[in-house]
């Protein structure tokens, strides 16, 4: 594998928090990926890393099992856009609910709206989050985000996916269910498939400690799998992802957590209404 040409860039850092930005999931690699993205003359994709304000985790409340709530159910402490230095206006507390607020555009880009992220890089950890969607939503949750200046959140992130299972369509392409809720997008399908329908609440988590990765979907684990190994190359290369589709992503997604093993968390804009409550981290050593 060569060596991607690394350029961070050096933004201030705005005091304690919020931003945000977007990159949306689409059901292909973007048809413009080419020219948004340069080439070496070996053909090697080059992108841009920046460095946006983070936050501590200290910072937060810890209970005696270990478990961390970043989301205090009044306000976007910690939160930020991914990309941005501010929250957008798309995202809103409702009812002690992180809610997006969709505009029924679906992939539509739009500069009120956007991916958000928790400003606190996580290596080992266990994130749990309680989830619902209107009717024929789709929205996901993405870990090890990298922020790549002009590029999806999703590029570098892999997907535990959100969605309304009986009413989008999204769930009935893939390969054997992997676009349903909970499944590794478009990669592994949750089993048991065991969500339930719009409007009601679905408990979530995805634990990931030293490269092995489980989705747990209403508190059953329902996906397992390994990163940086053999069989995570194959899932890629198998994948929308893979070198010829979009080799960016497949850069980016085959080393995911870039040198140091970690990123971001953070929720998707899928232009859909999508409401996260009780979302809460503990550090694994």
């Amino acid at each position: 594998m060569r060596k991607l040409f690394l350029c961070m860039s050096a933004i201030a850092m705005v005091g304690y928090l919020t931003s945000c930005g977007g990159g949306q999931k689409t059901n292909d690699a973007p048809a413009d990926n080419a020219a948004a993205t340069t080439t070496t003359a070996q053909g090697t994709p080059e992108y841009k890393l920046l460095d946006l304000p983070t936050v501590n985790l200290t910072d937060f409340s810890k209970d005696a099992n270990g478990w961390i709530t970043i989301f205090d159910g009044k306000t976007f402490k910690g939160w930020r856009g991914y990309n941005k230095t501010t929250v957008p206006s798309k995202w809103t507390i409702e009812d002690g609910c992180i809610k997006f607020n969709g505009s029924g555009t679906g992939e539509a880009q739009d500069e009120n709206g956007g991916d958000l992220i928790f400003a606190s890089k996580l290596k080992n950890f266990e994130f749990e989050f309680e989830w619902k969607v209107a009717k024929s939503s789709n929205s996901g949750v993405f870990f090890y985000i990298q922020e790549v200046e002009g590029q999806p959140a999703y590029i570098s992130a892999p997907e535990y996916q959100v969605l309304d299972n009986e009413n989008h369509p999204d769930a009935r392409l893939g390969k054997d269910g992997n676009r349903m809720s909970a499944s590794l997008y478009d990669m592994i399908p949750a089993k048991p498939q065991n969500a339930k329908p719009f409007g009601e609440w679905n408990k979530g988590k995805i634990m990931v400690y030293k490269g092995t990765v489980v989705h747990y979907q209403n508190d059953e684990p329902v996906v397992e799998y390994h990163l940086w190994t053999q069989q995570w190359k194959e899932m890629l290369d198998n994948s929308k992802f893979s070198k010829d589709k979009w080799p960016l992503a497949y850069e980016l997604l085959l080393n995911v957590g870039g040198p140091n093993k970690e990123g971001f968390v953070g929720f998707q804009d899928h232009s859909d209404d999508v409401w996260f409550r009780n979302i809460k981290v503990k550090v694994l050593d």
